[in-house]
């Protein structure tokens, strides 16, 4: 029997079995896991194997065109995309702060753009694995499934998503990909019949909402063993924060926690996220992996998203959802909940959240005011953070004296989940696959673990300096030939075919 040593000496030794391609997530990745001939688990990763280039891509482009430009890095969180280089490009054209009217336009646009994609996610992608359990058929564990056992939920799912889409059509111009905030403000404000339109249904929403909590409270209370233990990791948290320690999603400072709540820092300006955050690059995946820089890559990493988000802030400022964070900080018995599939009641508690604000934001006449755009002194840099419906975005831009951009770097909330992701991974791996069989079941508890976290691969996907490449021949019989690579750091290389795992 080969000792650890050996197999971790000759991987080829081990038996490969690869997830691949991930379901039910946005973008494509797959997973490897390394068993040894006792089916231990010996290695456990999770590959981003598609790249995006749009840090290289808007380099020479006019400032202006960022904030229409880059949200074609994803047709899910689009919105966000938009707003956080709209943010950047306020601060090329030397505004620090919006009018009334474009601050609440834009924050409606986000508010709208969370509900909707909060809501695609759970009744859409996570719902069948939480209502049917994780080892049902394939074939019924999907929304089809979900339309025919639950054709109500169902339904609140398509119409709760719809909302926002809608919210987003009457603020961005467009469901997809629109282009109403600018750097300075918006290209338009909503009408008195665009605001009743959305105003006709929002109780509605906000019931919905509400029974969604309950739903998933329920949920959590009733499977403690996969709800508190599940993919548990103790994870630092950050995320944006209101000056008086409110929930906040579109505008504040950040809040970074450890991971029995106690602050690491507070109230940082997030311009100065280059002091605070630094990314760490492997050989094995074109996602980065950032960490808190004081801490160091070992000890640093950190999880961001609706967990963190509740978990860090001190209150909602809107009654139901802070009614919801009390019974959720409580179930953490004075501990944040570190569990991954807590997520998905926080995530559940921000639907709440957006739906009470759509609400309360409705009510201003602001939104239908006509002072949209503000100009100022040109500067060189601009940067743009906000909280995605998965995480903390960033966007920073450097312009040259023609306004082209000269450098772009965007740290993007999957991103920034990656390590925290790995590591949920690792611990469903060793916890229910260790020395087993694996069987469709097993793996898709690798997949939940994913899900959790909701990640947009598409937005995730680039990396520091040269690519890895390997490149496998195969003659027309079907046999392996040849494998050359090249590693991330430029070195080359051949395989034996006959030893590869690919073999």
């Amino acid at each position: 029997m080969a000792s650890s040593l050996e197999t971790a000496a000759h991987p080829e030794r081990l038996k490969r079995v690869v997830i691949e391609p991930l379901s039910r997530v946005e973008g494509h990745g797959k997973v490897t896991l390394l068993q040894d001939e006792e089916n231990r688990i010996r290695q456990v990763r999770l590959h981003i194997v598609e790249f995006r280039g749009f840090e290289k891509f808007v380099q020479g482009r006019p400032y202006w065109e960022l904030p229409v430009l880059v949200q074609r890095l994803c047709g899910i969180c689009p919105v966000s995309h938009h707003l956080a280089a709209a943010k950047a490009t306020d601060q090329l054209v030397g505004v620090d702060q919006l009018t009334p009217t474009a601050e609440k336009i834009r924050r409606l646009m986000h508010l709208g753009q969370t509900l909707q994609s909060h809501a695609l996610h759970f009744f859409h992608l996570s719902s069948p694995d939480l209502l049917f359990g994780f080892d049902d058929a394939v074939a019924h564990r999907n929304i089809v499934g979900l339309i025919q056992d639950h054709p109500e939920l169902a339904r609140r799912g398509v119409l709760l998503r719809k909302y926002g889409q809608e919210v987003i059509r009457l603020t961005a111009g467009k469901r997809i990909h629109g282009s109403g905030a600018i750097p300075g403000g918006i290209n338009k404000s909503l009408t008195v019949q665009e605001r009743e339109f959305l105003v006709a249904d929002i109780d509605q929403l906000v019931q919905w909402a509400e029974e969604s909590v309950q739903l998933i409270k329920r949920i959590f209370m009733q499977h403690p063993d996969y709800h508190y233990e599940f993919a548990k990791v103790d994870a630092n948290t950050l995320s944006m924060i209101r000056p008086d320690g409110a929930f906040e999603i579109y505008h504040g400072g950040l809040r970074a926690r450890n991971a029995d709540g106690e602050t690491i820092f507070d109230q940082v300006d997030y311009r100065q996220y280059e002091a605070l955050l630094k990314e760490a690059v492997k050989p094995w995946s074109y996602m980065k992996f950032p960490f808190i820089a004081d801490l160091g890559p070992e000890a640093g990493w950190f999880r961001v998203g609706p967990l963190a988000r509740v978990n860090n802030c001190d209150r909602f400022d809107m009654p139901l959802a802070e009614q919801e964070r009390h019974d959720f900080m409580a179930a953490g018995e004075g501990r944040p909940l570190q569990a991954a599939l807590a997520t998905h009641w926080a995530r559940l508690i921000e639907l709440l959240y957006c739906a009470e604000a759509i609400e309360d934001l409705l009510a201003d006449p602001d939104l239908s005011g006509g002072d949209l755009r503000i100009d100022g002194a040109m500067r060189e840099k601009g940067i743009g953070v906000l909280e995605a419906p998965r995480g903390t975005l960033f966007h920073h831009y450097e312009i040259d004296g023609d306004g082209l951009v000269r450098r772009a770097n965007l740290i993007v909330a999957t991103t920034n989940n990656n390590q925290v992701m790995n590591e949920s991974i690792r611990q469903v791996a060793n916890a229910y696959l260790d020395g087993k069989e694996l069987t469709e079941p097993l793996l898709n508890q690798i997949e939940v673990a994913i899900r959790a976290y909701d990640p947009c691969l598409s937005c995730a996907t680039h990396a520091l300096g040269k690519m890895p490449l390997r490149v496998e021949l195969v003659d027309a019989a079907g046999e392996l030939v040849d494998i050359v690579y090249r590693d991330a750091g430029g070195g080359f290389g051949r395989v034996d075919p006959m030893t590869s795992d690919s073999h």
